[in-house]
């Protein structure tokens, strides 16, 4: 990219007619950042997903704080183009506006420009309008809320009855008026998803919700399949890393064992 996309392009995207839709992807380290700044993605999300992709823990629930910053500073320091957006991970907002804004602070001294928070409640819209009272732009989370797995019986497609359909438009309308200057909506049929982008003037950014919203994310490590031992319904592959670089490796332990590496150009 040689256009920087700031969190005024991404507050204003919705009034400018004719855009294409916006391109966010996760990057949790500096190759990663430099890769899909390259390539020329809108926003580029660290997401608690660096907890089950990176550190190999079986939830997002494990990642820290301390953990997030790590690899929020890791991307901010490859300077992409991109909108660095930090995912705020599990209790980090949970115990209310203070901590958030506490917490919040450390992701951004660590070179985040908006952090995002999942659900709608009327105490996560405490927290959404603390964020931003100091100053801290933030993106809305709806539908399947990963830190909120346990709750809803496990890792399901949300909005399949017209009762919960009506309460993701509502708090999609919370979040929006609560001051968030985008919305991810997860795991919803495509009508859904739709529905809610036509529902509210802020950029909605799909996850497994269909091709009507206004833009689409998706995980890193999932699109390149270097993470291949499960696939979302909604992801597409674009390649084949894992094997490619199980590959490499392999080759490379043959000319070791071999002694044909190195050789004398490889060589002192």
């Amino acid at each position: 990219m040689t256009k920087t996309f700031s969190i005024n392009d991404l507050v204003g995207y919705k009034q400018t007619r004719g855009l294409a839709p916006l391109v966010a992807i996760t990057a949790y380290d500096a190759p990663s950042a430099r890769i899909v700044d390259e390539a020329g993605v809108d926003i580029i999300l660290v997401g608690d997903s660096a907890a089950m992709v990176i550190a190999g823990y079986s939830s997002t629930l494990e990642i820290t704080l301390a953990d997030m910053a790590y690899h929020t500073a890791a991307v901010a320091r490859m300077k992409p183009a991109g909108l660095i957006v930090a995912d705020m991970p599990w209790l980090s907002y949970h115990t209310g506006p203070r901590d958030a804004v506490r917490n919040a602070a450390q992701l951004i001294r660590a070179g985040a420009q908006c952090v995002k928070v999942e659900g709608a409640s009327d105490s996560r819209l405490q927290v959404i309008e603390a964020l931003l009272d100091a100053e801290i732009p933030v993106i809305g989370h709806i539908g399947l809320t990963p830190q909120s797995a346990v709750a809803l019986g496990g890792f399901k497609v949300q909005g399949k009855t017209s009762e919960a359909v009506a309460e993701l438009v509502e708090q999609a309308s919370r979040v929006e008026e609560a001051g968030c200057s985008a919305l991810v909506v997860e795991a919803v049929p495509a009508i859904v998803g739709r529905q809610i982008t036509d529902a509210t003037t802020i950029p909605t950014i799909g996850v497994g919700a269909g091709d009507g919203t206004d833009g689409q994310v998706i995980v890193f490590h999932d699109m390149i399949g270097l993470e291949n031992r499960f696939k979302p319904r909604f992801v597409r592959r674009y390649s084949d890393a894992y094997s490619d670089h199980v590959d490499a490796v392999k080759r490379y332990a043959t000319d070791v064992r071999s002694g044909e590496f190195p050789n004398k150009d490889e060589s002192y």
